[in-house]
C-alpha cells in the first residue's frame, strides 16, 4: 500500500460499519446533515451559477459521492472516481437510491491512465491535501490539464496551512514543505496559500480564485 491508500480503507470500513455517509462522519461522530450536507458543498453552490456552458464534470477523490451526487442533481454528466473500492460500492449505492445516474469507478489519480474524454469541470473535493509528494501530485496535475477542456475550470477544496492549526507530536508539520507526518510517514499537504498558488502556477494552471483554501483555476493558455 502506498502512504495515501492506508486511512481511506480504514475510514471507507469504518463508514460502512456504523452505517455512515461520507469520510467526514468518521472524524466527527454525530455530526449533523447526513449525506447531502458535505464540505465543499457551499464553494459548488456559490461557484456553479457562475460558470457557462458546464456539462460534463469529473469529480476525483469522490469517496462515497456527496459532491458527485449533487452535481448530478443539477442536470450534469458526471463522472466520479476514488482509488477505495469500498467507498465508491457506496457511492453507487447513494446514488441509487435517490435516483441518480453518476459514473463512479475505482481509480488510483496519481496513476491516472491516457485521458479520453475532456471535461468543462474538473472537482477537487478535499483530496489534494492527502496526496504528499512532490511527484504524486504533479501527476495528479497533468491528468487535471489532460482532462480540461480548452475552457474547462478546476475546482479545488483543500486544507491550508494556518497559524492557529495545533502541530503537536502526532502531527509533525515541515513548513519548508507544507507536509505533515504522522508516524513518520507523508500525511497531509497544509501549503500556504501563497505556496498553493505557486505549485498551480508551476504545473500549468491559472489561479482565478483562491479563498480560505476553495480555488477556481483553469489550465493555462
Amino acid at each position: 500500500m502506498r502512504y495515501y491508500e492506508v486511512e481511506p480503507a480504514a475510514v471507507y470500513r469504518q463508514v460502512a460499519r456504523d452505517h455512515m455517509t461520507q469520510w467526514s462522519d468518521a472524524f466527527e461522530p454525530g455530526r449533523p446533515g447526513g449525506f447531502d450536507d458535505f464540505p465543499n458543498r457551499a464553494f459548488l453552490e456559490r461557484v456553479l451559477p457562475e460558470l457557462r456552458g458546464i456539462t460534463d464534470v469529473l469529480e476525483y477523490g469522490c469517496g462515497t459521492g456527496p459532491a458527485a451526487c449533487f452535481l448530478a442533481s443539477r442536470g450534469l454528466r458526471v463522472d466520479a472516481v476514488d482509488l477505495d473500492p469500498q467507498a465508491i460500492g457506496l457511492a453507487r449505492q447513494f446514488a441509487e437510491e435517490r435516483g441518480l445516474r453518476v459514473n463512479f469507478g475505482v481509480q488510483d489519480v496519481c496513476r491516472w491512465p491516457a485521458a479520453d474524454q475532456r471535461y468543462d469541470l474538473v472537482v477537487d473535493s478535499y483530496c489534494l491535501q492527502n496526496i504528499v509528494l512532490d511527484e504524486d501530485r504533479a501527476a495528479v496535475f497533468r491528468g487535471v490539464r489532460d482532462r480540461l477542456a480548452p475552457a474547462g475550470r478546476y475546482l479545488i477544496s483543500t486544507a491550508l496551512y494556518t497559524p492557529d492549526r495545533v502541530y503537536d507530536e502526532e502531527l509533525q508539520y515541515d513548513s519548508a514543505t507544507g507536509i505533515c507526518y504522522r508516524d513518520g510517514l507523508p500525511y497531509r499537504r497544509h501549503l500556504t496559500a501563497a505556496a498553493l498558488r505557486a505549485e498551480l502556477t508551476k504545473a500549468g494552471f491559472t489561479v482565478l480564485l483562491l479563498t480560505g483554501g476553495d480555488v477556481v483555476a483553469r489550465a493555462a493558455r
